[in-house]
């Protein structure tokens, strides 16, 4: 099993969500919203005092959690939709998870997602 932990642009959230949906297996996701602090601009990733702005680093972090089978088409899916080609596209993160328990009925992993 696999959690995928997406950073986009709130802009692009809508084709995200739309882009998710179109998957024949979507086992569910979870939004944040998020303000964080870029690597920088430019070719050496250095921000210049005239370059601060800090309302415009905003973000939605998306979780959710599949099995192997499927992450790789919901990676895919996330990273097609949010890429502009500018600066601050986003990343995701795919990690390893050993157990997944659904509070409601009690499954256990693969049943869980």
């Amino acid at each position: 099993m696999k959690q995928i932990l997406g950073i986009v642009k709130p802009a692009r959230l809508e084709a995200v969500e739309q882009a998710l949906h179109e998957l024949d297996h979507l086992p569910g996701f979870t939004l944040f919203n998020g303000h964080g602090h870029a690597r920088g601009t430019g070719s050496h990733h250095a921000y210049a005092a005239t370059e601060w702005v800090p309302d415009a680093h905003d973000c939605i972090i998306l979780m959710m959690y599949c099995d192997d089978a499927h992450a790789d088409d919901i990676v895919k899916a996330i990273k097609t939709a949010s890429h502009t080609g500018k600066p601050g596209d986003g990343m995701i993160a795919v990690s390893d998870v050993d157990t997944i328990v659904r509070i409601r009925t009690g499954d256990l992993d693969d049943d869980a997602v």
